[in-house]
């Protein structure tokens, strides 16, 4: 009886665990989130920071910080969970001119991190970084020096010297920001084949095959994208499925949707849309741009107008549809991120030095102050973590 009783159980809780939508199916199983936030540590940030995400409530608790490296402004996780790297945004490292990348490892129990090694960017300002899907390269982009480059990933998760390094060249036509190369970011297309580099100073997105055996980057086909001049482009995120991408433009305060071509790495522009409200006559930049883990909706940030832009994505024809503004509750929103069960958004002020917790309605996209937030000095990137 005692046997009949527990089996029964088990279909029961079965049951209950199929009935439930994938993102609380997820959160059951792995219970919490880990989120990471990166800063400058010339206006106090102690480097990384460590808190818990309480998936019923969005309360955030302090983990503590990691080991202190010099101004860790973007991170990123590695595919199996175990490591994170951050820029670190400085144009010398050591007695090399140029940024750094800093290799850490995960404790898989309390999430806190180990500093492992860390090695030459190989350009000044590193501002941003990803890590292909494999866990064997590190992609970085260097803002002040308008390069990428490519770093091998060792066994331990520590890193190796760049195994490539690529010099972008030209100009546009913003007589201050735009005299010489900046690149923005460098962002892997789903099926890990290509890379994306949107360069602010180039008015491009730069378009790179990626060659996982040798640690290259080599010219893509087309080998770049032009944008409008004078849009300035800061980041870029691909929807889940990897038929569209969008663009976000810092100068010019616009979002756009692309068609992506997988076969060939084209991107052909499908929309675009002002990140602002029609009556905002002021003064802003946009900044981050995400797709919600179920590719329903799309979220980018104003600094200035200091607020997230939620839009609807049309599942067949990728284009954008806006559906609200919401002021981050502080000022100039660098970063934010989406946690992986696309339950909350957390929202990171750079200038007021705060975290800003939203729920995410489920059905329309809309953000929803939960009340919950954290004084952080100078935040400015915001990654998560399933445990």
């Amino acid at each position: 009886m005692k046997w009949l009783l527990i089996v029964s159980f088990l279909l029961e809780s079965l049951g209950r665990l199929a009935a439930e939508p994938p993102g609380e199916r997820i959160s059951a199983m792995e219970r919490e989130v880990r989120v990471y936030v990166g800063t400058h540590t010339r206006r106090g940030g102690e480097g990384i920071y460590v808190y818990r995400l309480d998936l019923s409530t969005g309360a955030l608790e302090s983990l503590g910080t990691a080991p202190k490296v010099e101004s860790p402004s973007f991170l990123v996780i590695a595919p199996d969970r175990r490591f994170l790297y951050a820029v670190n945004e400085v144009r010398r490292f050591g007695d090399q001119e140029g940024g750094a990348v800093s290799a850490f490892a995960i404790d898989p129990l309390s999430g806190a991190l180990s500093l492992l090694n860390q090695q030459s960017s190989k350009g000044g300002g590193p501002c941003h970084l990803s890590v292909d899907a494999t866990g064997r390269y590190v992609l970085v982009a260097n803002y002040w020096g308008g390069s990428v480059a490519m770093l091998p990933i060792r066994e331990d998760g520590s890193l190796g010297p760049a195994t490539d390094f690529v010099q972008h060249e030209g100009s546009s036509v913003h007589p201050r920001r735009q005299k010489r190369p900046h690149t923005h970011s460098i962002t892997l297309d789903p099926a890990n084949r290509r890379a994306f580099a949107a360069d602010l100073g180039l008015d491009k997105i730069l378009g790179y095959q990626v060659d996982l055996k040798n640690g290259q980057l080599m010219p893509g086909d087309p080998p770049w994208t032009e944008v409008a001049k004078g849009a300035g482009p800061r980041h870029f995120a691909f929807r889940p499925g990897g038929k569209f991408a969008y663009l976000i433009n810092e100068l010019a305060n616009s979002i756009v949707a692309y068609a992506y071509d997988e076969s060939s790495g084209g991107l052909d522009e499908i929309q675009t849309v002002s990140s602002l409200p029609d009556d905002f006559a002021g003064t802003s930049y946009c900044a981050d741009v995400h797709v919600s883990p179920d590719g329903r909706f799309l979220y980018g940030s104003n600094r200035g107008h200091d607020s997230i832009a939620v839009f609807g994505i049309d599942p067949q024809t990728g284009r954008l549809t806006p559906i609200e503004h919401v002021p981050t509750g502080g000022e100039t929103p660098r970063n934010f991120g989406i946690d992986p069960t696309g339950r909350y958004l957390l929202a990171a002020n750079q200038k007021s030095g705060n975290i800003i917790v939203f729920s995410i309605d489920q059905q329309t996209g809309r953000l929803v102050e939960t009340g919950h937030r954290v004084e952080v000095p100078m935040p400015m990137c915001v990654k998560m973590v399933l445990r």
